[in-house]
């Protein structure tokens, strides 16, 4: 029977052997000169996440969710990204969530044999409610992994949008995920350590759904994160400058929106940009489901029409 040839990530590296006998510096610069192919593998899967951050986009805006689903190195960095969207974007915490193989206890250490449970994958998205409306991220460097492929597979036979992101072509990942998002970055410095470059450019992919799903849902002005969590003194340093910089105020009129606003960035944004109370710029906000952008014209539309109608000449019939 002929021997069956390994995944690109599980292969040798040719250019690391004798990676044990060098001395810290060849070691480190070895790594980073492994590292410097991973933006280009990324590269080629850029089509690839623009189709996912359309459909992540959509599962939103129709009232649905987003669950990453992983195990190990996978499923911690799907948990450190959705973690950090609330605190970035204001958003809710259900909105993006991470289930991991093994649960939390994986999250800090290993829970051995997790990840080849194909029934729990399924199991474990069950428990959450999965819905037709949701769109299911499975992240497996191999593409092969049993627990993420028994959720999208039971993702798949509830009608969720499905996406996969994996360092490897032609797997049961790519074969089963509606939208296939393969990023190659081949061996790794220490054979079959996929924490390393495959890890990386899961960081890179997952950074860029969720970054740019959020600038599509209207959680950016421009470039200015416009619904950062004031819960530090750094950040509530960072929102007023923010504040003054996206809508020209002076220090005292930001503040006074901030404090208007509850220190809801959002709404203090709204009330500078279109000078509505903070009653009248949460309820824009409400009706835009956190649109900033369009709830901004929506304010400013209804300024004008209220302008208008003051201003017009009543008819007598």
């Amino acid at each position: 029977m002929p021997k069956k040839t390994p995944k690109a990530t599980e292969q040798r590296n040719p250019r690391t052997r004798g990676l044990s006998s060098k001395s810290a510096s060849e070691i480190v610069r070895a790594i980073h000169r492994e590292d410097a192919s991973v933006t280009k593998a990324v590269a080629k899967s850029l089509s690839a996440i623009s189709r996912g951050v359309g459909a992540l986009v959509h599962a939103l805006n129709s009232g649905g969710r987003i669950f990453y689903i992983g195990a190990g190195t996978s499923g911690r960095l799907a948990a450190l990204d959705a973690a950090e969207l609330p605190p970035t974007f204001g958003t809710s915490p259900r909105l993006v969530q991470a289930v991991i193989a093994g649960g939390r206890r994986a999250l800090t250490g290993a829970v051995e044999g997790a990840e080849d449970d194909r029934a729990q994958g399924a199991r474990d998205l069950a428990a959450r409610g999965l819905g037709a409306k949701d769109a299911v991220v499975g992240i497996a460097a191999s593409g092969s992994t049993p627990y993420v492929l028994g959720a999208l597979e039971f993702a798949h036979r509830k009608g969720c949008t499905t996406i996969g992101i994996t360092s490897n072509p032609r797997t049961p990942m790519t074969r089963l995920a509606r939208i296939s998002i393969v990023t190659p970055t081949g061996p790794e410095a220490i054979t079959g350590s996929t924490r390393m470059k495959a890890g990386t450019s899961q960081k890179m992919v997952l950074n860029m759904l969720s970054t740019a799903t959020m600038v599509r849902l209207g959680r950016v002005h421009d470039n200015w994160m416009i619904g950062v969590a004031l819960t530090n003194r750094k950040l509530r340093e960072r929102g007023l400058r923010i504040l003054m910089e996206a809508s020209g105020a002076t220090v005292a009129d930001a503040t006074r929106a901030l404090r208007l606003s509850g220190h809801d960035m959002g709404v203090a944004f709204i009330i500078l940009m279109t000078g509505a109370s903070a009653q009248q710029a949460k309820q824009r906000l409400r009706d835009t489901h956190g649109n900033v952008h369009d709830a901004i014209q929506s304010a400013k539309q209804g300024a004008r029409g209220a302008a208008g109608t003051r201003g017009a000449i009543p008819t007598h019939g």
